[in-house]
């Protein structure tokens, strides 16, 4: 077993703190303590539960119709919850079938386990759309999990309601388990399908404080689904995390306690900077996109079929302006661009990215 580095991990721990500018980085801009304006002085600081503080657990479990606070663990980020999940499910002997482009841990945790993973990936020419007949080319007799993330990172794409269920009567009609990353699912720009766990015990909805929220920095997470998944998932907390940070839980329920007013200013700035990026693509002839239907962030390619390496390079350390280049997500051609900071950042960084595309030579 070897856990190697992610490229794109790697392209964070150089460049994230080296920017005047971002607008490549996958969720809102983040808040500090001060914004939140919480009381920090009651707050034990000892072990908490396996599982996740109750309060919290129950929060969470409110938002999934039909399902108990025994159903959801709470973890350290979302990634530990797909760690603990695949670890949990897949045996020596299973396959797993991973949507790309799409956050490399969802590939790079089985393979590093030594299961056998194929990756479907989206295709510009289909609207970065779900095509469930190509999805299920990927599929082999020993497959166990299907892992998708809508809406996607990188490409900002949507699964439609109908498109979800299609696929989970797929996974129940192979006694498959389908693993949704429903880390953006709130910042869908229209009404987005039922959350995943609600309408199978096949489907496992994993989601995030990170991204929708703009806390990254506590590394809260949780993950939903069968009961016994979730003992599973606990079992496997126990041997590397134990449990979660009782300052960070305490975060999340307070912003939790209030979500829709986070949601609704963050809708609203996101929509806002979308249309901004959008038309500054649209209004070019050296790069084009499919346009997000959700998320904060999409994925537009050089016109000209080219790595955008040298350009995101190129633009870090000439422009101090942050965007991650496709390689990252195993399609060089295209670059992550994030519309989830504050309006005057978006146009400067725009502004600097015309200026580098001037540079390697694309008008």
């Amino acid at each position: 077993m070897t856990f190697k580095r992610m490229e794109l991990e790697d392209w964070f721990d150089r460049y994230q703190f080296e920017f005047d500018y971002d607008i490549g980085e996958s969720g809102i801009k983040f808040f500090s303590t001060g914004d939140l304006g919480l009381d920090f002085s009651n707050i034990e600081l000892r072990y908490g539960h396996h599982k996740g503080a109750p309060e919290l657990r129950e929060l969470i479990a409110s938002d999934f119709p039909g399902l108990k606070m025994s159903q959801v663990a709470v973890t350290n980020g979302a990634s530990e919850s797909i760690f603990a999940v695949m670890a949990s499910l897949l045996g020596r002997q299973d396959h797993v079938v991973v949507e790309a482009p799409n956050y490399p841990s969802l590939y790079e945790i089985p393979s590093s386990l030594e299961r056998d993973v194929s990756l479907y990936f989206l295709r510009y020419e289909e609207g970065f759309r779900l095509n469930l007949e190509r999805l299920k080319e990927e599929i082999k007799p020993n497959t166990k999990l299907v892992c998708l993330t809508h809406p996607n990172n990188p490409t900002g794409s949507v699964i439609t309601e109908s498109e979800l269920n299609e696929v989970i009567r797929f996974v129940e009609s192979r006694n498959l388990y389908l693993l949704m990353d429903e880390t953006y699912r709130d910042l869908a720009f229209d009404t987005p399908p039922p959350l995943a766990a609600t309408i199978s015990p096949r489907a496992i909805s994993v989601s995030s404080m990170s991204k929708a929220f703009g806390v990254p920095g506590i590394r809260i997470g949780w993950v939903a689904g069968l009961e016994s998944l979730i003992d599973s998932v606990r079992a496997v907390r126990e041997q590397i995390t134990i449990c979660n940070s009782s300052v960070s839980e305490k975060i999340a329920f307070a912003i939790l306690e209030r979500k829709q007013s986070f949601l609704e200013k963050a809708r609203k700035t996101v929509y806002t900077n979308y249309k901004i990026m959008d038309k500054w693509i649209r209004e070019r002839s050296d790069v084009e996109w499919i346009s997000p239907a959700g998320g904060v962030v999409g994925f537009p390619r050089l016109v000209e079929d080219k790595s955008s390496e040298d350009l995101c390079t190129l633009l870090i350390e000439r422009y101090k302006t942050f965007v991650v280049p496709g390689y990252c997500f195993k399609m060089p051609r295209y670059f992550r661009l994030g519309f989830g900071g504050d309006r005057e950042e978006i146009e400067k960084g725009l502004e600097m990215l015309d200026k580098a595309l001037a540079d390697i030579g694309t008008k």
